[in-house]
């Protein structure tokens, strides 16, 4: 605190006395203790390790920060600083809600807290995405294991790259270059197996079974297994050859002693047979390597100490220089594409809502027009509740305009009064809904009901907004007149505009173009069967929640088969950017917007009737997603 006033008073002697207060508080007011403190300062060129508390826990709370701000849960948050300050040998306790976070540190000898705060919050999956890599490159070059990606390489090499725009075909790039030096590597070490295995072979053909140097080539030979699994890709191949040789030379020097050993592991056994069984365990070692721990699993130490001993040469300064890098990347796509994929999603929404063409052109132009209006009035920093009202304003009124304009031409356009409602539907703020769930399932109800409040007041604004439009141009939002279609041609249909849908508010959350078709498919099989099940009967809620379910489950199945080795390493996406996206398609819009509708009109039994049906549904998302992390995650699955 001492520290802080002197660096505060030093700063106000550079300002004129005639200077306007107002502009003059505008120096201090930051959401975070300034970086240039002096105690942080003298360790900026420090490696991190051995920095002081407050360097470190610069650090530490930065990348909540960053994770906060990019819409993520208070879990997720603290896991994330879990995980940097881990290799540091730094206790956390924090207590993170919607736009801040409270967090203790203590290395065993100092300690700090330090509060900070956004100016707001926001949806960014790309920086979630991002600050995982980070997460594994910070831990693994001081020591400790990657924990969420199986080859920590990409890690590596994706934080070398972070200038470059799009880091998801950085990471393609990379995982191609380690498939390929792995297949390289695979091969060579392959032959040289071979080449030691019949020279195993031969040396039990003549080994004297009371010779007592069998033994030790058993060991030999088990140890030489084992670090063979250790090895880096690129590095392994290459020791790997120069140990073959050694081991060459040494089994035929040591010819007439390796049967002894082999016997006693299989008395039953000839000796051929021996060497053929225990080629046959390397080499399934070898092909299975054992993915990253869990993050329960992670942290299962036996004395409480992290492994700084083994720390590499990050400074203060490299791991904030990465931060900056991730903090100011631009987003991924211009305000007219992502006006683009809203009005495509905000159309594919109309149709499995049960909309028809018409509906969906007024709602394509509204939400288009509307969310392009939305990220550039959020460019100049306006405030969200105002924002919000506004677009969803502009565009209920062009999805009027648009169908009064083709009924000049085709009359029956007048007719389709609830399009708009879809217009509107690029406002739902699906990530804030489904993370309350999640932290009030992790009982952190400060969070959850921080995140249920911001989702009801967005939510408002915008049926206010809607409701309002609805009144001056004299619209009636009875609901969609049924389409008809062929049962499978319909379900074929309802496949292709969720993958659309769900492709559409990815791009909305600024997700790479993999990581969204990824969310996409899980979106298309997930929703499509919800609206399947619906259909033959199951009520509208048992289908959110079995929709959610199997939204994680399969989040969760795709991620392990990544860490697995069965998909490409940059493939690993975070399940919640895979998630969220998928099920936000789920969120009953059409029932909030009607609700209140029905309000404005002073019809409150109708409007507490569309209330609670989207209140049973919108429960329903965020457990069934519960439900799969608990029956997936034992970090989940006790309270521990």
């Amino acid at each position: 605190m001492e520290q802080h006033t002197n660096h505060t008073e030093a700063h106000q002697e550079h300002h004129k006395p005639n200077e306007h207060g107002a502009i003059a508080v505008q120096h201090f007011h930051t959401h975070s203790i300034p970086l240039d403190m002096e105690d942080i300062e003298r360790d900026w060129d420090k490696p991190i390790a051995e920095a002081g508390i407050a360097a470190k826990a610069s650090v530490i709370v930065r990348v909540g920060l960053l994770d906060l701000s990019a819409g993520t849960g208070s879990f997720r948050v603290r896991e994330m600083m879990h995980r940097i300050a881990y290799p540091l040998g730094v206790h956390v306790r924090a207590d993170v809600n919607l736009t801040d976070i409270e967090a203790a540190c203590t290395d065993g000898k100092n300690r700090i807290t330090e509060v900070i705060d956004l100016p707001s919050t926001g949806v960014n999956t790309e920086r979630i995405w991002l600050l995982e890599h980070y997460a594994d490159w910070f831990s693994v070059n001081l020591g400790e294991e990657s924990m969420y990606h199986a080859q920590p390489e990409v890690s590596q090499g994706l934080m070398q790259h972070l200038d470059t725009k799009d880091a998801s075909q950085v990471s393609a790039n990379l995982s191609k270059q380690l498939r390929e030096e792995e297949k390289t590597g695979s091969t060579a070490v392959e032959s040289g197996q071979d080449a030691v295995l019949d020279a195993l072979e031969a040396a039990s053909e003549h080994t004297d079974p009371g010779d007592p140097r069998a033994h030790q080539l058993h060991v030999h030979e088990t140890d030489w297994s084992q670090s063979a699994m250790a090895q880096s890709l690129a590095a392994r191949a290459a020791d790997e050859q120069a140990r073959e040789a050694e081991q060459v030379e040494e089994q035929s020097q040591t010819a007439q002693s390796a049967s002894d050993a082999m016997e006693s592991d299989f008395p039953d056994a000839t000796p051929s047979q021996t060497a053929q069984k225990s080629a046959a365990s390397r080499k399934h070692k070898l092909a299975h390597r054992k993915p990253p721990k869990e993050y329960a699993e992670h942290f299962d130490y036996a004395d409480g100490n992290s492994k700084t001993k083994n720390a590499g040469g990050i400074t203060v300064r490299q791991a904030h220089e990465r931060l900056d890098m991730i903090e100011h990347r631009k987003p991924l796509y211009s305000p007219a594409f992502a006006g683009l994929a809203s009005a495509i999603a905000c159309a594919s929404f109309v149709f499995l809502l049960g909309g028809g063409p018409y509906d969906m052109i007024g709602a394509f132009v509204g939400a288009g027009l509307g969310h392009w209006l939305r990220r550039r009035l959020f460019a100049h920093h306006l405030n969200q509740f105002f924002v919000t009202f506004v677009c969803v304003a502009l565009a209920a009124l062009a999805c009027t305009g648009t169908l009064r304009l083709i009924g000049l031409f085709d009359p029956i356009a007048l007719q389709h009064d609830t399009a708009y409602i879809g217009a509107m539907l690029f406002v739902i703020p699906g990530f804030p809904l489904i993370t309350s769930g999640l932290d009030m399932a992790k009982i952190d109800f400060p969070s959850g009901i921080q995140r249920l409040a911001y989702f009801l007041c967005i939510v408002l604004m915008a049926t206010l907004a809607g409701w309002m439009v609805a009144t001056i141009v004299h619209l009636n939002p009875t609901g969609f007149e049924p389409l008809g279609l062929n049962v499978w041609v319909n379900g074929a249909l309802r496949f292709l505009f969720a993958f659309l849908g769900v492709w559409g508010f990815s791009v909305m959350f600024n997700s790479p173009q993999r990581m969204c078709l990824v969310a996409a498919v899980i979106g298309a099989i997930t929703d499509t069967l919800r609206l399947e099940l619906v259909d033959v009967g199951v009520p509208a809620e048992a289908g959110a929640f079995i929709g959610a379910l199997l939204a994680g489950l399969l989040a969760t199945a795709w991620r392990s088969s990544v860490r697995k080795g069965w998909l490409a390493p940059h493939l690993g996406y975070p399940r919640i950017c895979l998630t969220v996206p998928s099920i936000v398609i789920m969120v009953p819009g059409l029932y909030m917007y009607q609700a209140m509708f029905h309000l404005g009109s002073f019809d409150t039994q109708s409007a507490l009737d569309w209330a609670f049906r989207a209140f049973m549904v919108i429960i329903c998302l965020p457990i069934g997603l519960a439900m799969a992390r608990v029956i997936t995650d034992k970090s989940w699955r006790y309270d521990i």
